[in-house]
């Protein structure tokens, strides 16, 4: 059974680690909220052995350590770190499979040694540990009724939210681990090259790399909202509104005219509690997640789906 302790400390390192997603998860119903927490605790202390700038270790202590967490989250070792304890008791009692944990661990010991993509498929396997097994198990602490219907839907709005990190943090990401997590395919097409990346150099050629992968994410968007109708349904708009917050960083980026490399983009508290005030008021009129999402996000133009009752015009400022 998950602690006080322990359940305080994951929220802690949510709070701290993963403030756009926090404002999401703070409006799921306390017993998902709670087990969230851990979930997240438990995926920024992974990560965190690969991406801390402060950590001396090795690539081979590195992925020992990895190992022991591994072993740790699935119960086959006994640790003293509470988020570790916690995750191996929230795994026991959801659905969360041992296959999603490797998976995840999997793919935080690939970002020891690599740091290159040649395509997007070779992309795509990476993040079906880093971002799709993460959907998988949040849907394993929801206890959805048709797993195999929802957890498809899990993988494609794990992977948009992965893509637009990817997308927004170009420039930390090169300056302060030395990845580019664009696939080298698309620079070609458009005449980027990793020197330019590496030297932080805009360009129309890069520019025209971002919409690229811009659209691929914002695919994935729409194919992921169109499953959150699967979850429960006091879940729905908690993940609703974190597509509508993480799919925002598009508008930053677009105003931006695309250049990441100066600037990382960030949300600011007031937009999202705008963001989070538009949502709601939406989802008052229309429960329908898809026609929400294309009233409320800003992620370019596309067919809509139907859009249902016309709300009130919606009045407050940005």
């Amino acid at each position: 059974m998950v602690t006080n302790d322990s359940l305080e400390e994951s929220r802690q390192i949510h709070r701290q680690t993963g403030k756009t997603f926090y404002y999401a998860t703070r409006l799921l119903p306390e017993r998902i909220r709670h087990k969230t927490y851990v979930l997240y605790a438990f995926f920024r202390i992974a990560d965190e052995v690969v991406d801390d700038e402060d950590n001396d270790l090795t690539p081979a202590e590195q992925r020992e350590r990895l190992e022991r967490f591994r072993e740790a989250a699935l119960g086959r070792r006994e640790t003293d770190n509470p988020v570790l304890q916690a995750f191996d008791d929230v795994r026991r009692e959801s659905d969360i499979t041992e296959e999603d944990v490797e998976l995840f661990v999997d793919a935080m010991a690939t970002d020891i040694d690599k740091s290159r993509y040649e395509t997007y498929d070779e992309l795509e396997d990476y993040m079906r540990g880093s971002a799709s097994a993460v959907g998988y198990m949040m849907t394993g602490i929801m206890d959805v009724d048709d797993p195999e219907v929802a957890r498809p839907h899990a993988r494609a709005l794990g992977e948009a939210f992965q893509l637009s990190n990817f997308l927004r943090d170009v420039r930390e990401d090169i300056v302060d681990r030395d990845r580019i997590y664009l696939p080298r395919e698309t620079l070609q097409q458009y005449g980027v090259t990793e020197a330019d990346i590496e030297n932080l150099e805009m360009s129309d050629g890069f520019r025209s790399a971002m919409i690229h992968e811009m659209a691929r994410a914002e695919k994935l968007y729409r194919e992921g909202v169109a499953g959150i109708k699967y979850l429960p349904e006091d879940c729905q708009f908690a993940v609703l509104l974190a597509a509508v917050l993480y799919a925002d960083h598009h508008r930053l980026i677009r105003e931006r005219d695309y250049d990441v490399l100066s600037e990382t983009p960030s949300l600011s508290t007031t937009r999202k509690l705008w963001l989070i005030a538009k949502t709601r008021w939406h989802w008052h009129w229309n429960k329908d997640p898809e026609a929400v999402f294309e009233r409320v996000s800003t992620i370019g133009d596309a067919p809509t789906p139907s859009p249902g009752p016309e709300p009130p015009e919606w009045t407050p400022t940005q």
